[in-house]
């Protein structure tokens, strides 16, 4: 369709004094600013603030528990760092079920030189061990350092670093992590890097609540949400992903609409299904044969003839009406086939062309900014009343977040108006109803998102005032309309469309009116004051800066290598790390 189809009449931007309250919100609207009027809800994890972010909730839980760090921290990768859920088993089951069942034990056993003799037998490698050379957990067990060495080498090898049991026969204890950090640095101090490193990264790896950004190359960043993970966000590095999936932002699509339509449009699927209608494969060398001709009994390059009705192989001999030695009667079953092939060919081309064709807008709008910039500046130049063009700019930015709206939204239809998800899940005639109600919002969107496309790309810089000033309301208006029916789309979806289906694994990202928000990042402050009944402080992580006066670190925290002793990078994988 044509950008002119949509020019309109001034009755379509009559400004209607019931959307005051609408235009004045995007005429005051920070210039690109995508953040919610509460202030953002995710925070950036940088390798800076990772142990910081890690040691906000060991400090809950130590003092809600009386803890040590290290059972904090054994209780909150046993609960993936969930410390709600952690206070909801202590307050249900109690103190003694929560720390059963993660495997902490406080109760110490100190040694008595009267009672211990000077030589131990331990029971792993059976054989007398001077007593300093022994090492007893918090659980009672004791046996030599060799062997809890080598035990924690292996789970480390493993990949069990982040709980790692006592070597006794059904102990459900964790060892001490202070233990294993000592033990481990007397011969192995690269093995103690990779320990700690385990133990850091854990509250990333083993948290629901932050994930790394999916960026490539990876920008060393985490991103933390406060509220629900079915969101879209922004890392600091400008790259916009759904939370949950870690694919880009797809809404309004769930994400497994997104990953099937994603590997539909990049694999050869529908090349495929052109083989499928126009090709039979040759039953002697089963390549795609192409028939030519009228005649249904065709021959392949390998000289096997094969009947074109049902594929199976004949002989030469044949009539019009006829091949010697063979009949089928399944050519109505084989054009069903076909037809159905085809239409699904068909149907995909209308949906994948309409996405393309915005997605492709989009790219050549998103060059519009800095053209858009240039009229800016030339009238601000003009001997002019007017000063304030943050508008043009919030349309713009309007325009782009629409524009992904619309090209994500005939990926839905796709799959929520096919047999491929939804299939018994409504009649025909229910889905006849529910796709003309959500194609109507998609058209009006449509209509709407082209003409502030059209007025955009308009020469102000070059009308008198007052047309400006009727451009200005144009935009104005059409923003407020674009919002409320993207509002409006993202209701049906979530109430008239998926959630009324039985099969609740569709959920798609909340809209939000001024874009994904842009992630905060998490500042980096040390405080080391508790409250009373805290077992222990927090330590201050070796390696890092001076501070001012509320404890913020002055300069990145770096942590020396115990092989090299170079540098490594915290959001490296540990892969990487130990190859290097």
């Amino acid at each position: 369709m044509e950008m002119e189809d949509y020019a309109s009449s001034d009755e379509d931007y009559h400004y209607d004094s019931d959307q005051d309250d609408s235009v004045e919100a995007y005429e005051n609207d920070e210039d690109y600013a995508l953040l919610s009027s509460k202030g953002p809800t995710t925070k950036v994890i940088t390798k800076e603030s990772l142990l910081v972010a890690q040691k906000e909730d060991l400090r809950r839980v130590m003092e809600m528990l009386s803890v040590r760090e290290q059972h904090a921290r054994t209780l909150l990768i046993y609960h993936r760092w969930d410390v709600e859920k952690l206070f909801a088993v202590y307050v249900d089951k109690g103190k003694a079920f929560l720390f059963g069942e993660a495997g902490v034990t406080v109760d110490e056993h100190p040694d008595s030189d009267s009672s211990v003799p000077s030589t131990v037998m331990c029971y792993i490698c059976m054989e007398d061990v001077a007593r300093v050379e022994t090492t007893r957990m918090d659980c009672g067990h004791c046996f030599c350092n060799s062997c809890w060495i080598e035990h924690f080498i292996v789970k480390i090898n493993e990949g069990q670093s982040k709980r790692i049991r006592c070597m006794q026969h059904k102990c459900n204890s964790i060892c001490d992590e202070a233990v294993v950090r000592t033990l481990l640095n007397r011969k192995h101090p690269d093995m103690a890097e990779k320990y700690e490193r385990f133990l850091l990264e854990s509250y990333i790896e083993d948290n629901k609540r932050v994930k790394w950004c999916p960026s490539t190359p990876h920008c060393g960043n985490a991103i933390r949400v406060e509220d629900d993970e079915l969101c879209e966000v922004e890392c600091s590095c400008g790259l916009q992903f759904c939370f949950r999936c870690l694919s880009e932002a797809h809404s309004p699509c769930s994400c497994l609409m997104w990953e099937l339509w994603a590997k539909k449009c990049r694999d050869e699927s529908e090349t495929v299904n052109w083989i499928t209608v126009h090709t039979k494969p040759c039953p002697k060398c089963h390549k795609p044969v192409e028939k030519n001709g009228g005649c249904n009994l065709v021959s392949c390059i390998c000289g096997q003839a094969f009947c074109w009705l049902c594929g199976g192989a004949t002989g030469r001999e044949h009539t019009w009406s006829s091949i010697a030695g063979h009949s089928c009667g399944r050519y109505k079953e084989q054009e069903k086939t076909a037809e159905r092939a085809k239409r699904d060919l068909y149907r995909y081309m209308h949906y994948h062309n309409r996405y393309k064709a915005h997605t492709d807008s989009f790219k050549i709008e998103s060059k519009l900014k800095e053209t858009i910039q240039g009229k800016i500046a030339i009238s601000e130049e003009k001997d002019s009343t007017l000063r304030d063009y943050s508008w043009v700019n919030n349309g713009l930015s309007r325009l782009f977040r629409s524009r992904r709206v619309l090209s994500y939204s005939y990926a839905f239809a796709f799959y929520m108006f096919g047999d491929e998800l939804f299939k018994e899940e409504m009649t025909e005639a229910q889905r006849e109803i529910k796709q003309n109600l959500f194609e109507d919002q998609q058209q009006q969107l449509e209509a709407n998102v082209e003409k502030l496309s059209k007025i955009l790309e308009e020469p102000f810089e070059t009308f008198s005032d007052d047309k400006v000033v009727e451009i200005r309301m144009q935009i104005l208006n059409l923003s407020t309309i674009i919002d409320k029916l993207c509002q409006k789309m993202y209701e049906c979806i979530e109430n008239d469309l998926l959630g009324s289906l039985h099969l609740g694994i569709h959920s798609i990202a909340p809209y939000k009116s001024k874009g994904i928000e842009r992630a905060s990042e998490l500042s980096v402050c040390w405080n080391n004051k508790l409250n009373t009944g805290v077992t222990a402080e927090l330590d201050r992580p070796s390696g890092s800066g001076s501070s001012d006066d509320n404890g913020c670190s002055s300069r990145k925290r770096a942590r020396k290598d115990g092989v090299g002793g170079g540098f490594f990078d915290l959001n490296l994988p540990a892969e990487f790390v130990d190859r290097n």
